[in-house]
Parts: C-alpha cells; sequence; structure tokens
C-alpha cells in the first residue's frame, strides 16, 4: 500500500469529498491495552484482567480501551498520508464520535479516511476528516467520526 503525498494546500483540496486511504491493520494485544491502562490510570477489570473477563465479561475476553482504539487514530493515519512542507500539524478537534462495537484483546483494528472538507485559513489548511476504524472480520465498526486537523504549511 502507498501513502497518497501532499505537498500544499492545493494538492490537499483535489482531494476533498475523496477517500484519501486505508491503512494495515493493526493487532491490539493485551501487552498495549495493560501499557494504556498504566499510561491513562485506567484499571478497570474488564481491560486488564484475562481471568475475571474470561467468567464474568459478556465478551468472554478484556476489551480495547475505546480512547485507546482513539488513541491508535495518529498512527493509522500515518500509513495513509504524508505531508510534506510543513511547520506542523495540530489535532484541533473530534466531532460526532461514536463508538458503534468493542474491540476484544488481540483483535486487529484498521482505519478508513475520506476527506471530508478542506477550509485554507490563511495559508493554514483545516482538514476534516472522516473516519472509521473498523474490526477485521467484523460487520460493526469499532469507531467512526470526524477528526480535524491543522496543517501549517512552509510557504
Amino acid at each position: 500500500m502507498s501513502k497518497v503525498v501532499i505537498n500544499n494546500i492545493e494538492e490537499f483540496e483535489q482531494l476533498v469529498g475523496k477517500q484519501i486511504g486505508v491503512s494495515e491493520y493493526v493487532e491490539i494485544t493485551q501487552e498495549r491495552i495493560n501499557m494504556f491502562a498504566d499510561a491513562t490510570l485506567d484499571h478497570q477489570w474488564i481491560h486488564i484482567d484475562p481471568e475475571r473477563a474470561k467468567v464474568e465479561s459478556p465478551f468472554h475476553t478484556t476489551i480495547v480501551h475505546g480512547y485507546l482504539t482513539l488513541s491508535m487514530l495518529p498512527h493509522l493515519w500515518d500509513q495513509i498520508i504524508e505531508v510534506n512542507n510543513l511547520k506542523m500539524m495540530v489535532n484541533y478537534g473530534m466531532d460526532k464520535m461514536k463508538f458503534g462495537q468493542a474491540v476484544l484483546s488481540g483483535q486487529s483494528i484498521r482505519m478508513t479516511a475520506d476527506l471530508q472538507s478542506l477550509t485554507n485559513l490563511r495559508g493554514i489548511a483545516k482538514a476534516e476528516i472522516k473516519f472509521v476504524i473498523d474490526i477485521l472480520g467484523e460487520k460493526k465498526k469499532a469507531l467512526e467520526g470526524l477528526a480535524t486537523f491543522l496543517y501549517y504549511f512552509n510557504n
């Protein structure tokens, strides 16, 4: 899979209303879940206790934190697009985010991204990306929403 390469706002504008791409699948291991729990201080048993989850969880295994699924967005996005000639890129916002289905420990996720809109704010590109994170082998989506990034291009 090759990345879409963007060098300026004009090239970005050509993608409005189109699918930018699809990332590779990434497995979410129990080790990653545990590290996320440690980083966020969210040690709820449904995420970190496989033995208890086998017995008490309706999933019969641990599940990925919803925010861990969301936090994979930058990594998955980086697999889809390469934006050159930047001073910086800033996360600006998340809208219409909806968790559709729990991701189970050991499952793999990927992202599909469409460029919904692009606004030129005096040389800063405000990109609204419709994203969908799906689970390998599952019909229902794990997460979808609208991510807004600000791209500060070099002049």
